[in-house]
């Protein structure tokens, strides 16, 4: 009778402890399968998240402490445990992110190494091999054995580009000569189809010509100014031809927007310019640089609370200087089609990578002199002058043709194409948000507030 008493005794406690582990091995597994979702609130939600995911998990446990010692003891295990399991997922998480940061990461030759998202055309090669931006960096056709294995790697590196035609060669070269000498690289667009005629210049080798008859700055930057082909530039400066630079200095000029952060930018214009558009480009005496206009006079009235161009976030087209990424944005804003660019210098401050009042401006400490000969290396504006080659080609077209009237008449025709499309985009793009809007209506409660104050001022 009493080996029977025993026997039924040590039957329950070894069923009891068997319950017991049962317990503790479901809860570590259920320890196991929170701490994920837990992890996952912590890097979405933030650390709120995360704790009030771990208190809904072991507030159960909290709570049955007091009934059970035993219960209290098996928390700080479930608490390494799970501990264990977020430290397991974070490092996979952290090792994972790496990887595709290596991926997206600038190789040796300036370059991204961020593959095409076309990868079902390229399966047939192994990611390693793809290359998939370029340069306008000349290359020798053979280089000494022991420069060959030597990776080019181009830092600080900028780019000149000009559209030029023969009559201004006097003034182009004195261009190119300071840039060259600044390490710039240097590309010339050849809207007259005249290229044998620089040769006999000394750093003519040293640039790249491209000739495409009557074809203006913005048709060739659309077409070889490709964001893959320049991105290994620091800057790009779009210029015209007829532009004066003796008292312009490429080097202290970037460094200027450098340190500014100016991601859009133009050299002011000498007040004696022979064309000046818009007042905002005209240089300012007493400053290195600026970034907005003040006028109280005229049609077009400029102050503090002027949020867009032409009174602040503008640049003319004329000399316009690009940072990579605001490069990047403008070359998307081009129109293939539109080749005057009429337009698009007031929706510049939109590539701007932020605030336009704040990453455009007009830099005065060096500043170039406009001579507003108008020509299709020109800007467009007011076309004066027009080659033989120009009055040629139209005449074809009928007889007796005012070329210049021709020529106005389809860059307003452009220009209203430009903004009828803008237009257009922002009604068909519902997620989009314009930028500026929000900035615009800050403004205008402000000056409604101080309205108020010196109104209630005067009334006491």
């Amino acid at each position: 009778m009493v080996e029977e008493r025993q026997r039924a005794k040590v039957k329950r406690s070894s069923s009891s402890w068997e319950g017991r582990s049962f317990g503790l091995s479901s809860r570590c597994c259920s320890v196991f399968w929170t701490a994920v979702p837990c992890y996952m609130l912590l890097v979405v939600g933030g650390k709120s998240n995360a704790c009030s995911c771990v208190s809904v998990f072991f507030g159960p446990y909290a709570s049955d402490a007091g009934k059970s010692s035993f219960k209290m003891k098996q928390l700080p295990f479930m608490a390494v445990l799970c501990t264990v399991m977020l430290f397991i997922v974070y490092r996979t998480t952290r090792y994972q992110y790496h990887e595709e940061e290596i991926d997206t990461k600038w190789s040796l030759w300036g370059q991204p190494k961020a593959y095409p998202s076309t990868s079902g055309k390229l399966k047939g090669l192994p990611r390693g091999i793809i290359h998939a931006n370029s340069d306008l960096e000349l290359r020798p056709l053979w280089s000494k054995s022991g420069a060959r294995s030597k990776a080019n790697v181009y830092s600080n590196r900028n780019l000149l580009a000009v559209p030029v035609g023969i009559k201004q060669k006097q003034n182009v070269d004195v261009m190119v000569q300071k840039f060259l000498r600044e390490n710039f690289t240097v590309i010339l667009f050849h809207y007259d189809g005249n290229v044998d005629g620089w040769w006999n210049l000394d750093w003519s080798s040293k640039a790249i010509h491209i000739a495409a008859r009557n074809q203006t700055k913005w048709w060739f930057a659309k077409r070889f100014l490709h964001p893959d082909i320049v991105s290994i530039y620091d800057y790009i400066f779009l210029w015209d031809e007829d532009l004066g630079v003796e008292h312009f200095s490429p080097s202290r000029y970037v460094e200027i927007i450098k340190r500014e952060g100016l991601e859009i930018s133009q050299p002011a214009l000498d007040p004696h310019s022979t064309e000046i558009h818009h007042k905002i480009t005209i240089r300012a005496r007493t400053k290195k640089f600026h970034r907005r206009l003040y006028e109280r006079r005229g049609s077009t009235r400029c102050s503090d609370s002027s949020e867009g161009p032409p009174c602040t976030g503008f640049v003319e087209g004329m000399a316009p200087v690009f940072s990579r990424s605001a490069w990047y944005c403008t070359w998307h804003l081009i129109q293939n089609d539109l080749v005057y660019g009429w337009g698009v210098d007031m929706k510049l401050g939109y590539c701007s990578q932020g605030d336009r009042t704040k990453r455009v401006g007009v830099v005065d400490s060096e500043y170039i002199f406009h001579k507003g000969i108008q020509t299709l290396g020109g800007s467009g504006h007011r076309m004066t002058k027009v080659s033989k080659l120009q009055r040629t080609t139209l005449k074809q077209v009928g007889v007796g043709v005012d070329v210049r009237t021709e020529i106005r008449r389809q860059s307003t025709w452009e220009f209203e194409i430009f903004k009828e499309r803008w237009n257009e985009a922002i009604s068909q793009d519902k997620k989009w948000v314009d930028p500026f809007k929000s900035n615009q209506r800050l403004i205008r409660r402000r000056r409604d507030t101080q309205r108020l104050s010196k109104n209630s001022h005067l009334t006491l």
